[in-house]
Formats: C-alpha cells, sequence, structure tokens
C-alpha cells in the first residue's frame, strides 16, 4: 500500500483523537471522585488533563488498532464516599458518560463541517483531514464508552451495575473484581489466537447504530 502524506497526517490524528479520548475518560473519574468526597486521584496526580498521568502504551494502542483499549486506573479511596455503593457507581459512569459527550459534540462539529466545507471525497486536503478527525473521534469515543459499560470487573460497567445490587450481593460482586481481569484478558486471548471477534461483536452493532445516528455512516 502505498503511504502518502494524507496517510502520514491520519495516523497521527487518529493517535491525537485516541489520547484525548483516554485522558477526558479517565479525568472525568478522577473529577467524579474529587466531587463525591474522594480526593485520592487529585493526590495521586490524576486530577488532570495531562495525558501522560493516564495513558497505557497497550491499551492505547489495543483501541487504536481494534476499538478496544484501556488506560490506567484512576485510583479511588471507597471510604472517602458518603455513599459508598453509589458514589463507586457514578464516579465510574463518568468515564463512558464523557465519552458519549465527546461524541455527541464531535458530531455536531462534523456534521456543520460536512454540510458547510464538502465531503471527505473531493475537497481540499485540509478540510478532508478535519472531517476525517472528527470522524474518528465520534467513532473512538462511542467504542471506548460501549467497552467500558460492559459488566465484567473491573470496567465501568460492572461498577455501575453494581450500584443496583443488594449490599450482601454487592459485596460479593466486588471481591470478583481482581478475577474479572483475568476473564477479560483471557477473552482478549481467545479473540486472538482463535480468530473469534468475541468482544468486537458485543461492540461493533451498537457503534454502528450509534454513529449512524450521529453522523449518518458506519465504520
Amino acid at each position: 500500500m502505498e503511504i502518502t502524506i494524507f496517510n502520514i497526517f491520519a495516523i497521527i490524528a487518529q493517535v491525537c483523537m485516541v489520547v484525548l479520548a483516554i485522558t477526558i475518560h479517565e479525568y472525568s473519574h478522577a473529577l467524579a471522585a474529587y466531587k463525591l468526597g474522594d480526593d485520592t486521584a487529585k493526590r495521586m496526580g490524576r486530577l488532570t488533563l495531562n495525558p501522560i498521568k493516564h495513558l497505557d502504551i497497550l491499551g492505547a494502542l489495543m483501541l487504536l488498532i481494534v476499538r478496544i483499549g484501556w488506560a490506567k486506573p484512576v485510583p479511588i479511596n471507597p471510604y472517602n464516599f458518603k455513599s459508598m455503593k453509589k458514589d463507586i457507581a457514578l464516579t465510574a459512569a463518568a468515564g463512558p458518560a464523557s465519552n458519549f459527550c465527546i461524541a455527541i459534540f464531535a458530531a455536531m462539529f462534523y456534521n456543520f463541517s460536512f454540510n458547510t466545507m464538502g465531503s471527505l471525497d473531493g475537497s481540499s486536503f485540509f478540510v478532508t483531514l478535519v472531517l476525517f478527525a472528527l470522524r474518528f473521534l465520534v467513532m473512538i469515543n462511542i467504542a471506548l464508552g460501549l467497552f467500558n459499560l460492559i459488566p465484567i470487573p473491573p470496567l465501568d460497567g460492572s461498577k455501575i451495575v453494581g450500584g443496583f445490587m443488594p449490599d450482601e450481593m454487592y459485596f460479593k460482586w466486588a471481591s470478583f473484581e481482581r478475577k474479572g481481569a483475568y476473564v477479560l484478558f483471557a477473552l482478549f486471548g481467545i479473540s486472538y489466537f482463535l480468530r473469534i471477534p468475541i468482544l468486537q461483536v458485543i461492540i461493533i452493532p451498537p457503534l454502528n447504530f450509534l454513529t449512524t445516528m450521529l453522523i449518518g455512516t458506519t465504520f
């Protein structure tokens, strides 16, 4: 495949959009925890929009390549919350919520730009790159938000689901978090070695539905 100047700039744009999505996702966790009474993330330097503080290189590469990835988990001390179960769920929900908000705003700019400047085909270099970047920003934020809503510990979805559980069931569910990470990596392993895109099968249908709703196209 021929490498063009546009391809190079497109890759740079994709990397920047991935970094932006992950950074705001993790910052939103830290901000929500802080507002709910836990300053652990702030004391550890995670209440920041500095991407270096949040990025996990492998997770970022996975997000860029297969649209499923992760960042460094934001540390929290649940004993600082007034309502542990509810506030953990709210802190967890802040990450995916921020991604969906970014996707909506990016879609608004994409649609405005598309209608006023042109399409991805036949437009100037700058216009085409801007539209490509905005389109990718919509997709990558929806993908990151959806992935984190999967209710497998330690993903955000497991904590959100836990917020609706009775206390006894909740503490058993929370104790599964470390084992849940192994389940998640096992799914990655099965997907890779058996060429069975398990997580993609979960993510792609709602991803395509939401991107079609927002910008009229699928990925």
